[in-house]
């Protein structure tokens, strides 16, 4: 069987554990709060009426990719790609190109930033091979100008920061909309992952402090990661709706031949 991501991959080894994808999940709910184009999600009602729901079905179509063989994940990519074309033509405009890339963007920085902060650096090849994995993805949506390696990605991703962030009425919102829905412990708990995972200029807009609490409990939670303080970690971290949905994160779909 031929997959999308093969099964060495630190892809697979990034998204196949809960702890790292709630922290790439706090990143995206950061920078897609600021993005010029977040409107779009605004238009079908989905985002603001639940927020987390709608960013989790974001990594969570992202972690199918991840853990299906070539034609699943094709399929997947494609009907990502049909949902966004009934938005536009409901909307009667298309959705920027620079927009779409901004959300590869995202999937690109927080993989890499996110298994950083909870296990360990990355090499420049793994940097490569998650790079690669979602540019794959881009390209089958057909969203044109990408960069052809990670070290060209690195420039455009700044140019990018640079031109398509800003802090919007939808900001505000978005951020009331998920101290509403986590409450106030797992709100805080919220912003402190994205203290740690998001780049400066997002932590500026958001004025977010550079450090967290959480850093020097980092140790302790990669010695107790066997303990049952990792599983208390991501539990904790969204509302009890989400528990067996997060708890399922640790475990690679059978379905999907992982």
């Amino acid at each position: 069987m031929t997959y999308f991501v093969s099964p060495g991959s630190v892809v697979r080894q990034i998204w196949g554990k809960a702890d790292t994808v709630l922290f790439i999940f706090a990143g995206a709910a950061a920078e897609f709060a600021l993005n010029k184009a977040v409107d779009w999600l605004y238009f079908t009602g989905r985002l603001p009426a639940d927020p987390l729901a709608r960013l989790f079905s974001t990594v969570t179509y992202a972690r199918q990719i991840v853990f299906a063989d070539r034609t699943g994940a094709e399929q997947a990519i494609d009907t990502i790609a049909g949902i966004h074309a009934a938005v536009e033509k409901s909307r009667g405009a298309a959705i920027p190109d620079w927009a779409y890339r901004d959300v590869l963007y995202m999937l690109i920085h927080y993989s890499i930033s996110a298994f950083e902060v909870l296990e360990r650096p990355t090499t420049e090849a793994e940097k490569q091979e998650v790079f690669d994995v979602f540019i794959r993805v881009g390209r089958r949506m057909g969203i044109p100008d990408l960069p052809a390696s990670y070290a060209a990605w690195l420039p455009d991703r700044q140019r990018h920061l640079a031109q398509d962030l800003q802090y919007s009425r939808y900001t505000d919102d978005l951020y009331q909309q998920y101290r509403k829905h986590l409450g106030l412990v797992r709100y805080r708990l919220l912003l402190e992952a994205q203290r740690l995972v998001v780049p400066p200029v997002v932590r500026e807009f958001l004025k977010l402090r550079a450090w967290s609490w959480l850093q020097p409990v980092l140790p302790l939670y990669r010695r107790g990661q066997h303990l049952g303080l990792s599983r208390w970690a991501r539990t904790s971290l969204l509302p009890t709706d989400y528990k067996d949905r997060i708890l399922a994160l640790d475990h690679e779909p059978a379905e999907l031949g992982a």
